[in-house]
């Protein structure tokens, strides 16, 4: 075995490492770059900070010293370049959470301040290197301290082992005395104890204005472990303490009067407009019990009592009190004390805003004809005035400098009506729901009156029904997915504009799309005016093709399999597939419409669906329309629906998707296309799919199926199409899924569970539930919207190419997104990087499992669960096989 090998680390960052017996042969010298490679046993990263400092051990002091340090010119500190300056690693900044507040912490710096460098230096100047600290060195203390008012270091390391160099005491008490070493961390080295030497106190290291003592240890790990405590202990601390600066800014020039007490009612805080108001000093009031202060005799005798019982259960108290000044004159304020928890989850301060009411002559806010009002009903029911709805309590900020003489009446005519709103009876439901929850608050035991607190919060909010997605460990698919299906997809540039198109351009077509002629000729896709007057006359059902025919016996079996029908029609699945399911359930005689007529009108509504769409096209449509048919034929559906809502369906499933051009509703509000302008960027392909396909049936009599509906026979169709069109919109998706579970799902399974025995309870649905105009809508839309969305459910090989196609329209709208400069809204879905097998998994994760979880309980569908399940298997097998394309199971 030879001498310990020798590590060197050129000026470009390449590391070389040389065994020192064998110094002479060029070929023993192994070169790290970039990659990794074994030297000696050792695997090392080039590219892992984190590694470099084990592997260097080998190095000698001297040569680590003189090779990672540079003189700083006209001083007597030594700049020290840590690692991190000369490989690719990059410091960045850390938000660190204080309250509501979000900060932004940049990289830590720490000087160490050595008399004599040694192997305890070189350990903290390793450990700053891994951790990725800045760091500096001084040896002496006027070069630490000019340091340190320079660069203002969040850790200085002194050391104290050799007193002969400088006093370390003197030195911490020297920072101390500066304004940014008030809140620096400041550690101090301390010589190892021999073991028979008794262990000192810490007292004087602390009482000179160290945080804490670091016994003698040059090992880079415990320095590194050292720094780290330090970064999340005592620099974190001081960090959120020096933003409270912006904080007691805030509340220094705040109009309000603010005091702060502790839970023992002790005053702590107060600001300047308090002092004005009242017309104490602060130096008065602070560490006096709010009992000492004098009394207004206006209050009525328990209401004093009425605010403590509130606020020491943690609720919130607003109203009407009277406080007597240091002058001895009463005055009424409008008071909000709100309770804050502290350590342990008990009350430690309360906190109360105060507003004067009073005369136009003071200038300040004035109750006019309402303040009488609020004081007799203050003075003869306190109760009255008790937690106003408990909503949480605002500080209002507003510059002492903006003095209008309008502010107070302004002011005031706001506070009277917010009185009138709460002493409103609203009939909305959910202010039913948070009144009965504020009456159950009243006598509940404060850990149920919190959990009320939180109940009330989730209720005041705008989206109760869609989950919130964490921001730390988002799945980027998922993200995408939501952000581009689910939002109306209006995103910031650079410049904080939005993009619009001042000519509102519609989507062009990237390819003329074709349509076949039922006479077999290949045409040019006609415009809306051409297809009416060149239709040619559809064949009757009984004179398909034997292909066509043959295919179509297999319709009401779930594995029917769509794109085999696509090819024998030459690509009009929708005309043949319809004409044999409206047959069926019998729509032209519910119409009272000639087959003729409701087969020019699907050759109507198929025409103007995209061919040259991937997905979104007629084919999408006539599998939508297969499901439909599939779903209203299971026995609790059709139990649960009438002959309206049945037909409703049918024909909504048809045209929920005519016109699209294949495009989000994202990528058209982003463009500022005509239809986003149209439709306010609000369902707007939803909403152009439906007016549409109203406007192509009225259009010519030939193709009007509705032409002899009665007036309101036709209004409540009408109105059935459009709800079910609307709800395939995805904004809206997990409010009609936790509709559907809270109104459908829960009730039956509770009347199951009753009549367990009951032999008419398998698989029929209550009369409850079919005379529910509400519940029926939501069977609607459920039903629409699984059939929308059944890819995943289907067998594995439609599942497939249905995958393949969306990720292809998807692929389409990125290129054009990035060829138009136009937001991404999906940039998973990048044709050169995508993973098909991740953005399904993630799509069945966020979307489908638990939809058709539902919709399976409510319809018993074991098939659809089943390929469900096996589906998903195959895309985390590809998933884990990292394969971005596509392939059939049985080449895995």
């Amino acid at each position: 075995m030879g001498c310990a090998p020798s590590i060197h680390v050129s000026q470009s960052g390449v590391i070389y490492c040389r065994d020192s017996d064998e110094s002479n042969s060029p070929h023993q010298t192994t070169t790290i770059s970039q990659g990794t490679t074994t030297v000696h046993g050792f695997f090392i990263k080039t590219d892992a900070a984190e590694s470099l400092p084990s592997v260097l051990a080998y190095q000698s002091r001297a040569t680590r010293t003189s090779s990672r340090r540079e003189k700083k010119e006209n001083s007597n500190c030594i700049e020290a370049e840590t690692q991190t300056s000369h490989t690719s690693v990059k410091v960045t900044s850390t938000e660190v959470r204080f309250g509501p507040m979000r900060l932004i912490q940049d990289p830590f710096q720490v000087l160490l301040v050595f008399g004599k460098e040694d192997r305890q230096s070189d350990g903290f100047w390793w450990a700053c290197d891994k951790a990725g600290y800045k760091c500096n060195i001084a040896p002496t203390p006027e070069s630490a301290l000019e340091h340190f008012l320079e660069k203002h270091h969040e850790i200085i390391i002194i050391d104290n082992r050799y007193t002969k160099y400088f006093d370390a005491e003197a030195l911490c008490r020297s920072i101390r005395a500066t304004i940014p070493g008030e809140s620096t961390v400041i550690l101090v080295v301390v010589p190892q104890m021999c073991n028979d030497q008794e262990e000192t106190s810490v007292l004087p290291i602390l009482n000179a204005g160290f945080n804490r003592r670091y016994i003698e240890n040059s090992n880079i790990t415990a320095c590194y472990n050292e720094l780290i405590q330090l970064e999340h202990g005592e620099v974190r601390s001081q960090f959120k303490l020096r933003a409270c600066s912006s904080i007691f800014a805030a509340l220094e020039h705040c109009q309000e009067a603010i005091e702060i007490t502790s839970e023992d009612h002790i005053i702590q805080y107060v600001n300047p407009a308090f002092e004005h108001m009242m017309g104490y000093q602060r130096g008065e009031l602070i560490g006096k019990e709010l009992t000492e202060l004098p009394k207004s005799d206006k209050n009525k005798v328990d209401l004093l009592d009425t605010i403590n019982t509130c606020i020491k259960k943690g609720k919130e108290w607003q109203g009407i009190y009277y406080a007597r000044r240091k002058a001895g004159d009463n005055i009424q304020q409008n008071v909000t004390v709100t309770p804050v928890i502290g350590q342990g989850g008990k009350i430690k301060h309360f906190v109360s805003i105060k507003k004067l009411c009073s005369d136009n002559n003071k200038q300040i806010y004035n109750v006019q004809s309402d303040e009488k009002y609020t004081e007799e009903n203050s003075q003869s029911d306190p109760q009255s005035l008790r937690h106003k709805d408990r909503r949480k309590g605002s500080i209002d900020v507003r510059s002492i400098t903006s003095k209008r003489s309008d502010a107070g009446s302004s002011h005031n005519r706001r506070h009277s009506s917010m009185a009138r709103i709460h002493s409103m009876t609203i009939e909305a439901p959910i202010t039913k729901v948070i009144n009965i929850i504020n009456t159950a608050q009243e006598n509940s035991p404060v850990t149920v009156a919190e959990a009320l607190d939180r109940v009330l919060e989730i209720l005041r909010t705008t989206e109760l029904y869609s989950p919130q997605l964490g921001t730390k460990d988002d799945d980027p698919h998922t993200s995408n997915l939501v952000g581009g299906l689910m939002t109306d997809g209006l995103k910031r540039l650079s410049g904080n504009e939005y993009i619009f198109s001042k000519t509102c351009r519609q989507i062009e077509k990237t390819e003329t799309p074709l349509w076949t002629s039922l006479d077999g000729q290949i045409e040019e896709e006609p415009n809306l005016q051409q297809s009416r007057s060149h239709l040619t006359i559809p064949v009757v059902l009984g004179d398909m093709p034997p292909q066509v025919s043959e295919l179509l016996a297999d319709e009401e079996n779930w594995d029917f399999n769509i794109f085999e029908l696509e090819a024998v029609t030459n690509k009009r699945p929708l005309l043949y597939l319809g004409l044999k399911i409206f047959t069926q359930f019998g729509m032209c005689e519910f119409l009272n419409c000639s087959e003729m007529t409701l087969r020019s009108w699907l050759q109507v509504i198929e025409t103007n669906y995209h061919a040259s769409n991937s997905y979104h096209n007629s084919t999408h449509a006539a599998d939508v329309l297969h499901a439909t048919a599939y779903f209203l034929r299971k026995d609790r559906v059709k139990a649960s629906l009438d002959e309206m809502d049945e037909f409703a369906a049918l024909i909504a499933a048809t045209v929920h998707d005519v016109d699209h051009p294949g495009r989000t509703n994202s990528f058209l509000c982003n463009a500022g296309s005509e239809l986003a302008v149209l439709y306010n960027d609000t369902a707007v392909l939803e909403s152009h799919h439906a007016a549409l396909a109203f406007q192509l049936t009225a259009g010519d009599n030939k193709s009007n199926i509705f032409k002899n509906l009665e007036r309101n026979q036709f209004r409540t169709l009408r109105q059935a199409i459009i709800d079910m069109v609307l709800a395939t919109e995805m904004t809206k998706h997990f409010e009609h899924v936790n509709k559907f579970v809270n109104s459908i799902n829960k009730p039956l399974t509770s009347l199951e569970e009753t009549s367990l025995k009951s032999e008419s309870s398998d698989g029929e649905c209550p009369s409850s539930i079919k005379s529910a105009m509400e519940n029926r809508l939501l069977i609607k839309r459920m039903l629409i919207k699984c059939a929308d969305i059944a890819n995943p459910c289907r067998s594995i090989n439609l599942c497939i190419e249905w995958a393949g196609r969306i990720s292809e329209e998807y692929f389409a709208q990125t290129d054009e997104e990035k060829s138009q400069g136009l937001p991404v809204v999906m940039p998973v879905f990048d044709r050169n990087t995508c993973s098909i097998p991740k953005s399904q998994i993630s799509f069945i994760d966020y979307f489908i499992n638990d939809m058709f979880d539902a919709w399976d309980a409510f319809a018993n569908l074991p098939n659809l669960i089943h390929h469900l399940a096996e589906n998903y298997k195959y895309w985390k097998a590809l998933d884990e096989s990292n394969y971005k394309g596509l392939r059939l199971p049985s080449d895995l």
